[in-house]
């Protein structure tokens, strides 16, 4: 037992340091991006999300400087499953949540297909280093038409930023406070990273439990506590396009930044698992399309919607234990949830799609008569 106590009191200060780190980094960021006028759901997609990914980044490049790559990978792959389903569930419960159209036009599809371009660079079981620099490519890109984008819509943004002028002045006198929020972050976020990185991978190796499942469960959930925390702050605050937006934009960040990244600074690139490449990759594509049908519905992530994701959530962390504890039971647990739960649940996103597609034709119909 006294074995266990630095490595859990490692886990315990990374974590901690993660989440005043995360939080420094977003409030420091969040202040400068609404001093230029750039729409709350641009900051959420950007801005935010990508301070509150910043985790996932630290640990994954020290996974990898320190030769846990699994632990990188899966620190990826958990965080976006962890995302749509833990994250956009949660939020979703404490209040519906509505979608802007342009995450249902622009940001979701390119979201899904970030998470198809890692599982084809995936299939030969190595993100090699040309394939990082694409996907790393492909995020400045995405920051660019999306800073572009928001900045011609000026009018309108002065307009819904018209009462909060005075305030967005003095956040522009006080930058240096700002860059020293920001600094302050982006410290704790290495010593954060470095600890839990640490710990995590000693608690694996003292308990025969691979690096891919610390990575997709103890460090996917740690690391995404500062989503956790903005999302649910922001949809009881009303501002539901940054909670929507920072999930959309940390999975978009996760694979294009933080693999992308890690697999540029690798010289040999990242090792993927088999296990990785068959199972756990497919689920995170599975879980970002089924975004599509759920954020269509009526634009709006309902009650209903996020328990279904939560209890998927839970079904797939019950997977993965139930893996490493009761190999017996894995398979009977897989066959209920692959060919009972799963395909009524899609039943369901199908009737809701269609109901909803049929509600939008209606009123033209009607009109038209």
């Amino acid at each position: 037992m006294p074995e266990l106590m630095w490595p859990i009191l490692s886990i315990i200060a990374g974590l901690i340091a993660l989440i005043i780190g995360g939080e420094s980094l977003v409030r420091g960021a969040s202040k400068l991006a609404l001093s230029m006028q750039i729409s709350p759901l641009v900051v959420g997609l950007t801005v935010v999300a990508f301070g509150t990914s910043a985790p996932e980044l630290g640990v994954s490049l020290q996974a990898a400087m320190s030769g846990a790559a699994d632990v990188a990978v899966g620190n990826v792959v958990g965080s976006n499953i962890c995302n749509v389903l833990l994250i956009l569930g949660v939020a979703a419960l404490v209040t519906p949540l509505i979608v802007s159209s342009q995450l249902i036009r622009l940001d979701v599809p390119l979201m899904v297909a970030a998470s198809l371009a890692m599982w084809f660079f995936s299939r030969d079981l190595r993100i090699s280093q040309l394939e990082g620099g694409i996907l790393f490519l492909a995020l400045v890109a995405y920051i660019t038409m999306s800073v572009v984008k928001s900045r011609r819509e000026t009018k309108a943004i002065a307009e819904l930023y018209a009462h909060s002028m005075p305030q967005l002045s003095r956040i522009g006198a006080s930058r240096l406070a700002q860059f020293s929020l920001i600094a302050f972050g982006l410290v704790l976020l290495g010593f954060g990273s470095n600890w839990l990185v640490s710990g995590a991978v000693t608690i694996a190796k003292m308990w025969n439990v691979s690096e891919l499942i610390i990575g997709l469960t103890i460090v996917a959930l740690g690391t995404s506590l500062p989503e956790i925390v903005t999302s649910v702050v922001a949809s009881l605050r009303g501002e539901r396009d940054i909670a929507v937006g920072n999930v959309v934009g940390s999975n978009l960040f996760n694979i294009l930044c933080v693999l992308g990244l890690t697999g540029v600074i690798t010289p040999a690139g990242i090792p993927i698992s088999a296990e990785a490449f068959e199972f756990d990759i497919p689920v995170m594509v599975a879980v970002t399309m089924i975004c599509l049908p759920i954020f269509f519905t009526g634009s709006i992530i309902s009650r209903g919607e996020g328990a279904a994701l939560l209890f998927y959530y839970l079904a797939y962390t019950g997977l993965l234990i139930s893996e490493q504890t009761h190999p017996e039971l894995n398979r009977q647990f897989g066959w209920i949830l692959g060919y009972i739960v799963l395909p009524l649940t899609l039943l369901t996103i199908l009737g809701s799609v269609l109901w909803s597609w049929r509600s939008m034709r209606l009123p033209s119909e009607v009109q038209d008569s």
